[in-house]
């Protein structure tokens, strides 16, 4: 009788907690990504802080391939950072990490929102939010202290079929509901 050979499944890339191990890999991916990069202390002092969490996309080959850092709050889940490895960029790490927000988003009723803000001169972030359904709210002057430089406010709002039902059945927001 012939033996059948047992193959592992293949893995999927998966978007998973950070980890402090993961830590390298996220600040070569920051280093890579950003003119004014995040120090390891300034991301331990924001992973420190209760509302705060840390996402990292991992490839099938346990490669760091992105994070997101981001913020709960009670009507809103706000990113704090986020980015992808130069190599790998546009071929949808990004777009599943924002994926997996909006999962979470839609899975709690009383948050209703994604908001972040970006570089007035992130041309490339700007427009890869706009591909993904978020839209441009408001310019905040002079937000950066090393450059003065503007930022643009984004938000993403869950579409209202989305929306989980609140106690009543509905999904319906009350324009006095805090946005």
């Amino acid at each position: 009788m012939a033996r059948l050979k047992r193959t592992e499944p293949e893995r999927q890339p998966q978007v998973r907690w950070l980890m402090r191990r993961d830590m390298d890999e996220v600040l070569e991916i920051e280093n890579g990504s950003f003119q004014f990069p995040w120090s390891e202390a300034e991301f331990l002092t924001a992973l420190k802080q209760r509302n705060v969490i840390g996402c990292v996309y991992e490839s099938p080959q346990d490669l760091v391939h992105g994070f997101m850092i981001y913020e709960l709050h009670k009507h809103h889940l706000r990113v704090l950072n986020l980015a992808v490895a130069p190599e790998v960029r546009r071929t949808g790490v990004g777009a599943a990490m924002v994926r997996r927000l909006v999962e979470k988003l839609s899975q709690q009723r009383h948050r209703r929102f994604l908001e972040t803000e970006l570089r007035e001169s992130n041309l490339t972030g700007q427009l890869f939010l706009s591909r993904s359904g978020w839209r441009a709210v408001k310019v905040l002057k002079k937000h950066y202290d090393e450059t003065n430089e503007d930022a643009i406010l984004f938000r993403y709002t869950l579409p209202v079929d989305e929306m989980p039902a609140t106690v009543d059945g509905s999904n319906r927001i009350s324009q006095y509901d805090d946005p």
